[in-house]
């Protein structure tokens, strides 16, 4: 047997596929992920389906030909030939044009579940939660071994070395990932109730972030208790999560500077607090000194004396109005009353009788018509100066 270094061998293989006729012209129909175009005009990306991937490369000669730009996603056509990229053995399409086919699988299934949960409402403003203002634990969803974790306790130590994080291990891509990530959402929420949760990933393709796509995952966030920050990929990158999350980091160290308060910042914060309180109560206190010296300096004080006797005489005067008042308002009944008496005295039968006239009496009553009287009656005349009997001889009309 041949002994064949690893280039010798990488070499024949290459020889190989590049005899191949069918290889050298070959089209290819998949979705695009991972796509890259460098500053070199250089494009690199993936052609996948549902069980196998092919790496691509399209040149800056070729990649200026395209009348489109390729997103990740998309369902394409690459036609090109098969060739061993030799430094890594392994092979790839170096693609020669690409055609639209339509829209990707995946992309497609995300767009129906994203409008069938939003019509549900799990992405409503008014469902989201508020952060608390200082936040002692965080619990965070993702994997123990990534960058994420890493980066969430060296910006949450950074800012606040007292803030306490608590991580469940989670898979966070591939099969099972979206049950562990939903698993450790609802596990926070039951078992340890901190007070903000962080749930991501670092970035990748659409088929790396698809875990937090999942329904499972967007349900458990729209249903947590506890406030929950999003932290999946990149800026770029954009699932489902981000929508039903309270709040979207657009990286898990920007959810970290988001949960975690700065102890510098807020130690300053409360010494201004400190100071605004001192300043407002020195000046309170100047207010009110410069009130009592106010009233310190008033008459009432400095010469109680002089304000007794202007009361004094404004007292005088009250009682001067007062008087002259009753005097009047007494002379007013005084001439009332004599004007009544003497009403009152031109009604008196005395005065009736001094003009002559006399008043009859027949048993102590008064006789005012000679019907009243008949023969024989004794009667009582009544004069002015005196009164007399009588007898009735006659009485005529």
């Amino acid at each position: 047997m041949n002994i064949h270094s690893v280039t010798d061998l990488t070499r024949y293989v290459k020889n190989m596929i590049e005899r191949d006729g069918v290889l050298r012209n070959v089209a290819v129909r998949g979705e695009i992920s991972n796509f890259k175009r460098y500053v070199s005009g250089h494009c690199y990306f993936t052609m996948k389906d549902a069980v196998s991937s092919l790496k691509c490369v399209m040149f800056k000669s070729a990649a200026d030909r395209l009348k489109f730009t390729p997103k990740d996603g998309m369902a394409l056509v690459a036609i090109g030939r098969i060739a061993v990229y030799e430094r890594d053995g392994v092979y790839q399409l170096y693609v020669e044009n690409l055609e639209v086919e339509g829209v990707g699988a995946l992309h497609a299934k995300l767009e129906e579940l994203k409008k069938k949960l939003f019509d549900e409402g799990l992405f409503d403003e008014t469902h989201k939660k508020k952060l608390p203002k200082f936040v002692k634990t965080i619990g965070v969803v993702t994997s123990k071994t990534g960058a994420v974790i890493r980066d969430i306790l060296r910006v949450s130590k950074r800012r606040n070395k007292n803030t306490q994080i608590i991580l469940y291990p989670s898979l966070v891509q591939g099969d099972g990932a979206a049950e562990n990530i939903a698993r450790g959402i609802e596990y926070f929420n039951k078992n340890y109730p901190v007070d903000v949760l962080i749930v991501g990933r670092g970035g990748g393709s659409i088929e790396d972030l698809w875990a937090f796509n999942e329904e499972i995952v967007v349900r458990a966030i729209y249903e947590s208790k506890i406030p929950v920050i999003s932290a999946v990929g990149h800026e770029v990158d954009v699932t489902l999560s981000d929508f039903a999350a309270d709040i979207r980091a657009a990286t898990p160290s920007q959810a970290a500077e988001i949960a975690v308060a700065d102890a510098a910042e807020v130690y300053r914060y409360v010494e201004n607090l400190v100071m605004r309180l001192k300043n407002g109560a020195l000046a309170n206190i100047k207010q009110k000194k410069v009130r009592l010296q106010t009233v310190m300096a008033s008459a009432v004080l400095t010469r109680p004396k002089e304000m007794l006797l202007a009361r004094e005489q404004r007292l005088d005067l009250v009682l001067e109005r007062l008087n002259r008042v009753a005097k009047a308002k007494l002379e007013e009944k005084e001439r009332r009353c004599a004007l009544q008496l003497e009403k009152l005295d031109m009604l008196n039968p005395a005065r009736v009788l001094m003009r002559g006239y006399s008043m009859t009496e027949l048993n102590g009553k008064t006789v005012r018509r000679a019907k009243d009287l008949k023969t024989g009656d004794n009667i009582r005349l009544i004069f002015a100066d005196g009164e007399a009997g009588a007898s009735i001889l006659k009485i005529g009309s």
